[in-house]
């Protein structure tokens, strides 16, 4: 995946505790450092690390967390491989010979094809070392003023070289461990992909990716992937790829953790990726290797049925029931043949929400934590949130 799966151990929440509980020999982790490449290479670059005190800063720390908590519950020994580079799209990831091959991606390569053509790399390069002088100007005296330094500008041409372009990132990050023996998948990434022209074409890609990576190791590898969590982000591009990757839950011996409530509204790296982990494993644990846990999702839509001015909307893993937390449930609305959204009245009975509107005679429409940073709080008995969705698909 992207930044969120790169970020390491030492920058989550607790470090110093968790670094001094990282005594786990069995734990050991391989980061391939090789870049992109225009071709599937066959060997990548990388060294395994024993999970220890003196280590485990330079760990994925959502990847960590999670093996963790495998490794305790099963105690046996858990290989993790980390292949992620920060800021890069799910193009990158999926081989480019899918990708062309996909019906569903012919606008998408239109579109990347007209910006490529617009992308004037001399023009660019000589923008961005004038903006470097800037900045080195500007840097300096806030730093003789003791004022915060700027962040500094990104080179656009080292950024699209980084991204690999389409599958430039598969070829050199994941076609050389092609066919490693692996028991799973995790993906974490999607923030790339929230941009208005972008967004849409994630409810293709994600499962792209799934079903292209398994045909190559030709093996049906469970697989699953981290929602992105709230945060604040104007344009509907995050809930749309919060949806595709809902929807993407249709493929076999898949997962989702839902991280809808453990988001920071002006950080797009939350420091929380203990739970992210955790949540992972619940996951793993159930679906992989056939444990018992008190619930291995956060409720998940199951359909819906409309009686009169009321709409009944039932889930899946609504383990120990469906609750509010911390009290009235939010995040409902509801729209009539208007499309005129109205905060919906709720009641929780079971498994089952029942949603109205005394403005909305006839509703036709729910949709629930629909925006960046939702206020909302249904969950099930285990504590695990539910999953934004929508019943319609109005643009």
């Amino acid at each position: 995946g992207q930044s969120n799966m790169a970020m390491t151990v030492n920058r989550a929440k607790d470090f110093e505790k968790e670094q001094a509980a990282a005594d786990l020999p069995q734990v050991r982790m391989f980061t391939v450092i090789s870049g992109a490449s225009d071709k599937a290479e066959e060997d990548c670059k990388g060294v395994w690390l024993v999970c220890a005190p003196d280590k485990v800063a330079v760990f994925s720390a959502a990847l960590f967390f999670c093996g963790r908590e495998i490794h305790k519950t099963l105690g046996v020994p858990v290989g993790l491989i980390n292949s992620s580079v920060g800021g890069t799209p799910i193009e990158s990831w999926i081989s480019p010979e899918a990708q062309h091959a996909s019906p569903e991606l012919k606008a998408f390569f239109e579109a990347a094809k007209q910006m490529d053509t617009k992308f004037d790399a001399t023009a660019a390069k000589t923008k961005f070392e004038k903006d470097l002088a800037k900045w080195k100007e500007i840097a300096k005296a806030a730093k003789e003023a003791g004022k915060p330094v700027p962040l500094a500008p990104k080179d656009p041409v080292a950024l699209r070289e980084r991204k690999g372009n389409v599958g430039g990132l598969f070829n050199g990050k994941i076609a050389p461990l092609i066919p490693y023996a692996l028991r799973g998948i995790l993906w974490y990434q999607g923030e790339a992909n929230t941009t208005e022209s972008k967004a849409n074409f994630y409810q293709h890609q994600l499962p792209l990716l799934v079903n292209d990576w398994r045909k190559r190791w030709g093996s049906e590898i469970p697989f699953a992937w981290v929602q992105l969590p709230n945060f604040t982000r104007a344009g509907d591009g995050w809930p749309i790829v919060r949806e595709a990757m809902l929807k993407t839950l249709k493929l076999p011996k898949t997962g989702m953790a839902i991280t809808i409530d453990i988001g920071e509204q002006k950080n797009i790296h939350p420091s929380n990726k203990q739970e992210v982990g955790r949540r992972l494993s619940l996951w793993a644990l159930s679906s992989v290797y056939g444990k018992k846990v008190e619930s291995a999702s956060g409720p998940l839509p199951a359909g819906h049925e409309i009686h009169g001015d009321k709409i009944t909307l039932r889930f899946t893993h609504a383990d120990g029931g469906l609750k509010a937390k911390g009290g009235d449930l939010t995040g409902f609305m509801i729209a009539g043949e208007d499309k005129q959204w109205k905060r919906a009245a709720t009641q929780i009975e079971g498994d089952k929400v029942i949603a109205c509107s005394p403005e909305i005679g006839t509703p036709v429409a729910v949709r629930y934590a629909w925006q960046d940073w939702p206020e909302c709080n249904l969950t099930n008995g285990a504590g695990l949130p539910a999953s934004p969705f929508r019943t319609d698909d109005w643009k």
